[in-house]
């Protein structure tokens, strides 16, 4: 553990001082839970955004939709820098 880690566990430290002992007892489940939890989430959290456009169109048929909505517009650019 380096200095920067070890400060940022004292300075916690500090502030927790203050709480109850059922206000520590409750930050130490939920400090647990998110150990346990957070290998699980981030695989889960980034495999759920797969498919979350669902249409029975095909891509092609998207890609077109796509392509024939685009509006191209000419600017006068004379006169600007």
């Amino acid at each position: 553990m380096n200095y920067t880690d070890k400060h940022i566990i004292e300075t916690y430290k500090g502030l927790f001082e203050g709480l109850s002992s059922s206000h520590k007892i409750g930050l130490i489940e939920n400090l647990s839970k998110s150990l346990k939890n957070k290998n699980n989430t981030k695989g889960a959290k980034f495999y759920k955004s797969f498919g979350a456009f669902a249409s029975s169109k095909s891509a092609t048929e998207i890609i077109g939709d796509i392509k024939s909505s685009k509006k191209l517009r000419n600017r006068n650019t004379e006169g600007r820098s």
